[in-house]
């Protein structure tokens, strides 16, 4: 890229809103896996000083969505076969746990009802990158509602990873996205009828059914 075009950001602080544009070329795959990032080159790409950049590297290596070599150099992660099922074994874990407790009160999250209904708008309008936002607002939700925040820290530290495997692997294509839609209603309408054994057991569904999604797109490697 020409140190003459300048990525623009918008009008929040500076480093959140440099940390918020190169997290979304991450998920989104603009900026691919096992690509570095550096402090210099994303100084010169959005125009920023390099405590700046330096800071936004910082979150997204503590969010998982980038990994420090031995250099120290930030790097997008390649997440292979045995981290998607460890990843997915630790969110199911933590999910699980989140949802039984929900529906032993009853009470529906506020905020995963209205990610629910974005969610069900992004698959009426097929816009996949909606689709995705909504589906990590969404378990994040769950999680966070719980009011562990133990949980919550737990959980923080994967949810970068899933949204990276999920926006880079795009396997969300690979079903019709009322499929997801009713899964993540069935998990809201067992928390709301306080049935923690019925909540978990469509949680669990739903995610093992996203990991076989995601599975299946890796390359298949010769034997």
């Amino acid at each position: 890229m020409s140190t003459e075009a300048h990525l623009e950001l918008g009008p929040s602080s500076l480093t959140d809103a440099l940390y918020e544009s190169i997290r979304k070329r991450i998920v989104n795959g603009e900026i691919p896996q096992g690509e570095k990032l550096t402090e210099v080159r994303l100084a010169t790409e959005y125009n920023v000083a390099r405590p700046t950049a330096k800071a936004a590297l910082e979150r997204l290596t503590a969010l998982g969505l980038l990994r420090r070599t031995a250099h120290k150099t930030a790097v997008v992660p390649v997440l292979d076969e045995a981290e998607i099922r460890d990843l997915f074994f630790s969110r199911i874990t933590i999910e699980k746990a989140a949802v039984s407790a929900l529906a032993a009160t009853g009470q529906v999250p506020a905020d995963a009802a209205r990610a629910q209904v974005a969610i069900e708008y992004a698959a009426r309008d097929r816009l996949f990158e909606n689709q995705v936002e909504a589906d990590i607002t969404f378990h994040t939700a769950l999680v966070a509602a719980v009011g562990s925040r133990r949980l919550t820290r737990m959980h923080e530290l994967i949810i970068g990873e899933v949204h990276l495997s999920m926006g880079q692997y795009k396997a969300h294509r690979k079903v019709d996205p009322s499929t997801v839609a009713a899964e993540h209603a069935a998990v809201l309408e067992a928390i709301a009828a306080g049935d923690p054994a019925a909540a978990a057991d469509h949680l669990v569904h739903h995610l093992e059914q996203a990991e076989g999604r995601l599975l299946s797109t890796l390359p298949q490697t010769k034997s």
